[in-house]
């Protein structure tokens, strides 16, 4: 039997109705999770990111391998850790102080840490769907991750009770997060906190995130209260999380929020809070049909935010194709169909469907945690390759917001 699942005779229902099956399934499904978390990451250890090749590093900071040697043979910036036979490797908090290294020994106008100006303002960026299975999560994370590797400063916000986000990123949301340890301390109605106090560091350096669980849905059973109530202006819900990012903008470039794949108040708030929207995509026509009326809604939605006196201003508004096939004909018309309506909304990258974004996911972990080595390198590199793709338009996009080249 595998040591990480529990007996059969520990996890058989013990009878009653079929509405108490309900949260008697939920708690044996609950104690199995755990019993596999707890096999797979022991309370001692932590998440930690692996260490980069040479190569690898060299390719993140956009200098040449022989560049970094040099450094490197000079005692230049920090120090390479090399193994017996020579390979030289990096952490990603040495790659980011190898771009401040570069930045100060550089003379020209290039700068390898591309943070925004003081007169370039916050990038927050919405990942959204109507419909559950698009891909939005694994949008968010990747996105997030990519910008930190590219050498941003930013914050990922779980807004999904679901908390996918969280666990990619090594938080477990039953046992690590408490109350008032999600956005929902910071824009509850009543004695929020500071969300200074709720963001966490992550394992991956330069990374922060406000984490989730199901005390999120709180904020959507007290906000119909709250306008019943008809509290005052400074107390709408849709100007809540704007106003809670706005406390720590100064230690950010971008914020990445991953929404709940439906349109409730928390979805709205984050729609309104956004400089960016990026709705996911996947080329099926009920998705495609999906994907219709969550705009109709939205946009009725946000009509009454702009009525009672919501400002509201995107700097793009973007749609990724997700899980896309292109030997797959229905979904080759759909792209075409999309690019046809929407023109450059439609990002030219998509995101193609990989089984090493798959294989990665098993073990809670992008693909931008593991290296070549866990899996064919074909595959690998086709994945990153669209990966990268994707993450470069949006770079292309936020810089265009701030009116950069």
């Amino acid at each position: 039997m595998n040591q990480h699942i529990m007996p059969q005779s520990a996890l058989r229902p013990s009878g009653g109705t079929q509405s108490e099956m309900i949260g008697e399934h939920a708690s044996i499904l609950r104690a199995q999770l755990q019993a596999m978390s707890a096999a797979l990451f022991p309370p001692s250890s932590a998440k930690t990111l692996r260490r980069f090749s040479s190569g690898e590093a060299a390719k993140i900071i956009r200098v040449s391998d022989s560049r970094l040697r040099q450094l490197s043979i000079d005692g230049a910036g920090p120090q390479p850790e090399v193994t017996s036979n020579g390979r030289r490797s990096y952490s990603l908090s040495d790659i980011h102080e190898l771009r401040a290294h570069l930045d100060e020994i550089t003379r020209t106008t290039r700068k390898y840490q591309p943070r925004r100006g003081p007169d370039e303002h916050l990038q927050v960026i919405s990942v959204v769907n109507f419909k559950g299975g698009s891909g939005k999560t694994t949008t968010a994370a990747h996105l997030a991750q990519s910008l930190v590797l590219r050498g941003y400063r930013v914050l990922a916000v779980d807004l999904d009770p679901q908390a996918s986000l969280s666990v990619l990123h090594g938080v477990q949301p039953e046992m690590e997060v408490g109350s008032n340890q999600t956005l929902y301390g910071a824009i509850r109605y009543t004695d929020p906190r500071p969300l200074s106090e709720i963001i966490r560091p992550t394992y991956f350096t330069g990374l922060d995130l406000v984490p989730a669980n199901l005390e999120l849905m709180e904020f959507e059973h007290e906000t119909p209260k709250a306008l019943a109530a008809r509290r005052s202006s400074d107390q709408l819900f849709f100007a809540r999380v704007a106003r809670a990012l706005s406390m720590v903008e100064d230690r950010y470039d971008v914020v990445v929020i991953d929404c709940p794949p439906q349109l409730g108040f928390l979805t709205l708030s984050a729609l309104c809070a956004a400089t960016s929207l990026l709705i996911t995509v996947h080329p099926q026509m009920l998705d495609v049909a999906s994907m219709s009326q969550f705009l109709a809604m939205t946009d009725d939605l946000l009509s009454v935010v702009r009525d009672a006196g919501g400002a509201i201003q995107y700097d793009a508004l973007r749609y990724l194709v997700t899980r896309y096939e292109p030997q797959d004909g229905p979904q080759t018309r759909i792209v075409a169909l999309l690019r046809n309506l929407f023109g450059e909304a439609v990002l030219n990258a998509p995101m193609l469907k990989s089984s090493a974004v798959s294989d990665a996911g098993l073990s809670k972990q992008t693909l931008y945690e593991i290296g070549r080595e866990s899996m064919t390198r074909s595959t690998y590199d086709r994945a990153v390759e669209a990966l990268d793709a994707v993450n470069g338009e949006i770079e292309g996009m936020i810089r265009q917001a701030w009116g950069r080249a």
